[in-house]
């Protein structure tokens, strides 16, 4: 089918507030196939994913281990009964996710809720941290975004996500600022202090590096500074790692490199490399909170620990660890960021700044008078499309360009992607 086809029947049939297409007919291109680090549309254009689908196809496009791993699975057991009849693959992802987390961190056997999408995840965090304290309110962050769930929506921050379903909200999520430096971490302490007044507050819920909303990089001191609060206030911490995860950064999780051990972790996106699956993964004294089954499971779904997405992820893992993914973005994530840093002075009609951790990086476009430039960074990206790099904007005003690339990507390609956002900034 052509690429017009698609795009018009999706016009027709589709809700309009889900694919944006432009009137020009410049976005977006219709995927046809993707391997390794690369995507080729409708058309066989091939092009270069910077993003890794939202940072999911963290082993590389339709990595073949994974693939066969998926395929054997459906050949034996396409489906299973989540809550009521389980299958072998379940309860060993279970224990592999319990494995890589709190028993490497030296804190005990995990227990699991497995889920179908991200904001799944968090919601059974949400609930954990509610049966565990038997308090309603949460603290979450300006800037957040843990998905649309009616649950996460309480926690996501951003107005455009909020503003229309304002009414049907409780809003039991009190929101401080998000601190970039360790100069604002006095302030952010004092702003929750301020809210613990009451003791209607269950826990602290935080993503490790804010993806969605604009690759904002914490202090290194940020997440200890909150496990000292959640200590001395008798709160959870849960760490939402579903954009981090599973070797994003530099390390298995982002909590790890300021060694934060949180009380739940919530993970997804990476986990299968391109099936919905996602993981609720608490310290097992918190996760008993939830009362033991009686035949009916008070949290779950039909698809809940789908087989095929069990026996995705214990491939996804076992590749992460073969391929020494983690080892390959910590080193890689340093050329990136030398090469982000290098484009400050592209332009001098812009002020450009880049950052990230490991292979999670960001290049903000802001006019010279400090407000964010729209415009130019949804340019950019076009322009960057046309010759053959995939991109996606980032931030609440979508002003940066962000780089989530297969963890698989080589220090070639991502010089080649640096060199030609430099080109298109400097004929801005």
């Amino acid at each position: 089918m052509a690429r017009q086809d698609t795009l018009d029947l999706l016009r027709e049939y589709e809700s309009r507030n889900v694919t944006y297409i432009a009137p020009d007919h410049s976005w977006p291109i219709v995927w046809k196939r993707a391997k390794g680090m690369h995507v080729w549309d409708a058309s066989g254009k091939k092009y270069l994913d910077l993003t890794g689908a939202f940072g999911v196809a963290a082993s590389g496009h339709a990595n073949s281990r994974i693939v066969q791993a998926a395929q054997k699975q459906m050949s034996q057991l396409l489906h299973a009964m989540g809550d009521v009849h389980p299958h072998k693959g379940k309860a060993e992802l279970a224990r592999e996710l319990s494995r890589i987390t709190f028993e490497r961190w030296n804190a005990g056997p995990a227990k699991v809720i497995f889920n179908n999408s991200g904001f799944e995840a968090v919601e059974a965090a949400l609930k954990t941290a509610m049966l565990a304290t038997g308090r309603p309110r949460v603290i979450a962050f300006e800037g957040a975004y843990h998905g649309l769930g009616y649950g996460t929506l309480n926690v996501t921050q951003r107005e455009h996500f909020r503003g229309p379903f304002r009414n049907q909200l409780r809003e039991f999520g009190s929101f401080v600022r998000f601190p970039t430096s360790a100069s604002e971490l006095g302030e952010m302490q004092n702003a929750i202090s301020e809210l613990l007044v009451t003791d209607e507050y269950s826990s602290i819920l935080v993503e490790p590096i804010q993806a969605r909303g604009g690759i904002n990089v914490p202090p290194p001191e940020f997440l200890p500074l909150l496990r000292q609060i959640c200590d001395h206030y008798n709160l959870l911490l849960i760490v939402d790692e579903i954009y981090t995860g599973f070797g994003r950064t530099g390390t298995w999780f982002a909590c790890e490199q300021s060694e934060t051990i949180p009380d739940m972790i919530c993970l997804g996106k990476a986990l299968t490399g391109g099936f919905p699956l996602s993981a609720c993964v608490g310290k097992g004294s918190i996760m008993d909170a939830w009362p033991p089954s009686t035949g009916e499971a008070i949290h779950t779904s039909t698809f809940l620990g789908h087989p095929v997405g069990c026996a995705m992820a214990l491939a996804q893992i076992r590749e992460i660890k073969l391929k020494r993914l983690i080892q390959g973005s910590l080193q890689k994530g340093k050329f990136l960021m030398n090469g982000l840093a290098s484009l400050q002075h592209c332009s001098d009609k812009f002020k450009i700044s880049g950052r990230g951790v490991g292979l999670m990086g960001g290049v903000e476009l802001r006019t010279l008078d400090d407000k964010p430039s729209t415009e130019k960074a949804l340019e950019l990206i076009k322009k960057l499309l046309k010759r053959g790099f995939i991109f996606i904007p980032e931030g609440e005003h979508s002003n940066v360009i962000s780089f989530t690339p297969p963890l698989t990507i080589s220090k070639k390609q991502l010089q080649s992607s640096i060199s030609a956002l430099r080109d298109e900034l400097a004929d801005l």
